[in-house]
């Protein structure tokens, strides 16, 4: 049976971290919805505009994953909406995948309260962000358990393979790692 993932986009998102998770998701084997929040087509932090395939009110499927791309105002933005912070919590609780890239964990995970006592990253700088119970590692991505962070852009395509490997299994991300030349 397709693991299911759910990436949400908000307007001001990072394009690259959006789309390198949806695109080696996809590879994966991954069945990825793309919801957002407000319009189906959503601006990137660049002006580079993606078409969602659903706006976030309508998704109403059990997901065994959910990717929360960075970007300034993107981040802000997600926070903004109690949808994205149900959904982070069902998620959660369901120990599920939540996995965040850039700014989103200390501006979107962080407020949402699941980052106590676990290991996270971000966006250099915004660790200041997290609360004192966060264990910040200064690394490209970070895994704990299910839950998945990254620092951004440069990382993107490792944040992504960390996510298949997560729900599929090591190989399949090492085969995915080999094809795309990382």
């Amino acid at each position: 049976m397709l693991k299911k993932a759910l990436v949400i986009l908000a307007d001001g998102f990072e394009e690259i971290e959006a789309i390198t998770s949806i695109d080696i998701l996809r590879r994966g084997y991954i069945d990825v919805t793309v919801a957002a929040l407000s319009t189906k087509v959503v601006t990137g932090a660049h002006g580079i505009k993606i078409s969602a395939d659903i706006l976030l009110e309508q998704f109403n499927q059990d997901i065994d994953a959910l990717v929360l791309p960075g970007g300034s105002p993107g981040s802000e933005n997600l926070n903004k909406s109690k949808k994205v912070h149900e959904i982070i919590s069902k998620t959660f609780k369901a120990n599920k995948v939540v996995a965040a890239i850039c700014a989103a964990p200390a501006l979107v995970l962080e407020p949402a309260g699941i980052l106590k006592n676990k290991r996270a990253t971000c966006y250099p700088g915004m660790e200041k962000l997290f609360s004192e119970d966060v264990k910040f590692i200064d690394e490209a991505v970070v895994r704990d358990g299910n839950l998945i962070t990254s620092r951004g852009i440069g990382a993107a395509l490792r944040f992504a393979l960390c996510i298949v490997e997560t729900l599929i299994d090591k190989s399949t991300a090492d085969a995915l790692a080999e094809k795309v030349v990382v």
